[in-house]
């Protein structure tokens, strides 16, 4: 990788006068045609319009985030921020240090979107900046062609200062405050220091500048609680590509089970698929084999892969636009689950089926849970694991059952896999189900090795099953029914799968 920071004192190359002079010629004018509008830029108006209802008279900031180091002078790949990327339609890279910006009117809200367009070529910028220069990252949009390609108009972020100090006499200021870098905290902190509408001095109070930014923040998480028809299809999408990757993990099992760290190899192969499918995976893969599937979050993936083991592989593909899938499967390494393993497999499966059932329009979010985790209980039960009754453990003052099940059923999913985090509890856990909601059923049964309450041959084993569903007016529609689910058809899927590879 090339230096990355030559604007390091100790790795500065100066740059004589010929360079800047020769440097600067020779170069073809940018294309002048402007880009097509994005396919979100239209659903992102409505929400902005949305949005603007609820905060009338305020001036509203919606950072993008800046970039990360990852180590030393290299960066993270850049994600915006998701409330930022809802309200722009703007993916994958776009935009670092961007601020979104609703500045109140009459008729609502006016949106400007302030970001660093590109440099001249005759800059210091366009050659020495590692993070913004054309000659290290590549072309940047101007200011017409991010105008363009958002529906925004877009000014240059060394505007915003100004912006922000006008009319701040008089001006309630929301903003996101978790990507404020320290330059614009502060500036925002002297802004709201003038503000009338404080306290009595003229100074706002640390308090109720931090309640008028929760409330900005769990505004902009409720108003993604329901999906756009824009946003289902990405989700659809997401799904089809997520399905498209784990047939490429089953295509690949015999070369993961004949190398060492075989789950690294499957999270390679998904990895690959996602990046080249999509932005990247929209979380850290899951990639559990044995023993291993009974850590919820297991993400080491360093495993080896053992014939007659289950490999537990929860992944999902993130699209350009940020909406990820978010899908299980629990896979037989031979290709046909042992009677133990399908005994396990089984129960979850028709656990999920009635928590699936339970996500209609109308129902509580809670409802999904309480169905599946029924059916999880009243196996335990029957298989003499349980202390209880079945009745008795899903009670208040029960719960035995989840030391089998610890994890919930559901969450929300889109532009994050844990979307809407910081909507409010009567709208979210308390929740009703509505037409357009996106939620996973994922329950699962995980007996550790080392656990002497069950029986020998379910030591070691871990289900889970994950799938995304969107509610609608009549029911629920399985974004992710392109895989299979029963193990019947999951022994036939993977069969089919190598016998094409063979």
């Amino acid at each position: 990788m090339s230096d990355q920071q030559p604007a390091l004192p100790n790795r500065q190359t100066p740059f004589s006068a010929a360079f800047k002079s020769f440097v600067a010629q020779g170069w073809a004018p940018h294309p002048a045609d402007l880009p097509d509008p994005l396919p979100a830029a239209g659903p992102a108006a409505a929400r902005r319009a949305a949005l603007s209802a609820q905060f009338p008279g305020d001036r509203l900031v919606v950072p993008a985030g800046g970039l990360k180091v990852r180590s030393n002078d290299t960066d993270h790949r850049f994600r915006p921020h998701s409330a930022f990327a809802h309200l722009t339609g703007l993916g994958t890279d776009r935009e670092p240090d961007a601020v979104l910006v609703l500045e109140p009117t009459d008729r609502g809200h006016d949106a400007t979107l302030y970001f660093r367009p590109r440099a001249p070529r005759d800059s210091e910028e366009f050659y020495a900046d590692a993070r913004y220069g054309e000659m290290w990252v590549g072309r940047r949009p101007s200011l017409e062609e991010m105008a363009a390609l958002c529906g925004i108009a877009c000014a240059p972020v060394d505007e915003l200062p100004d912006q922000l100090r006008k009319d701040a006499a008089t001006l309630r200021v929301r903003a996101v405050p978790e990507v404020l870098d320290p330059a614009l905290a502060q500036l925002l902190a002297e802004v709201r220091a003038t503000s009338e509408q404080e306290v009595e001095d003229g100074a706002e109070s640390t308090t109720d500048a931090a309640s008028a930014d929760q409330e900005l923040v769990v505004a902009l998480s409720e108003l993604r609680l329901t999906k756009d028809d824009f946003e289902a299809e990405q989700l659809r999408e997401a799904c089809r590509r997520t399905a498209d990757g784990f047939a490429a993990v089953v295509a690949d099992l015999p070369q993961a089970l004949a190398r060492g760290r075989g789950e690294r190899w499957v999270e390679g192969v998904f990895g690959l698929h996602a990046r080249h499918a999509g932005n990247a995976v929209g979380y850290d893969t899951i990639a559990a084999s044995g023993e291993h599937a009974c850590t919820l979050h297991w993400i080491r993936n360093d495993g080896d892969l053992h014939e007659g083991d289950l490999l537990l592989v929860d992944a999902g593909v993130e699209l350009d636009t940020l909406y990820t899938a978010d899908v299980t499967r629990t896979l037989p390494l031979s290709g046909t689950f042992s009677d133990a393993q399908r005994r396990v497999y089984d129960a979850v499966l028709e656990a999920q089926e009635a928590g699936i059932a339970a996500a209609r329009p109308g129902a509580a979010f809670s409802d999904v849970h309480r169905a599946a985790v029924a059916v999880i209980a009243r196996h335990l039960a029957e298989w003499g694991l349980l202390p209880v009754s079945a009745e008795e453990s899903l009670g208040e003052e029960g719960g035995q059952h989840r030391r089998w099940m610890v994890h919930g059923t559901s969450h929300h999913l889109g532009i994050d896999v844990h979307d809407c985090a910081q909507a409010r509890t009567e709208n979210y856990r308390q929740g009703t189900l509505r037409p357009g909601m996106v939620l996973t059923v994922e329950p699962g049964l995980y007996f550790k090795a080392d656990d002497e309450l069950v029986p020998p041959e379910l030591r070691g084993i871990g289900v889970r099953i994950e799938d995304d569903i969107l509610v609608t007016e009549d029911g629920n529609e399985n974004l992710s029914a392109g895989l299979p689910r029963s193990s019947a058809d999951v022994e036939a899927w993977m069969a089919g799968i190598w016998s094409r590879e063979q």
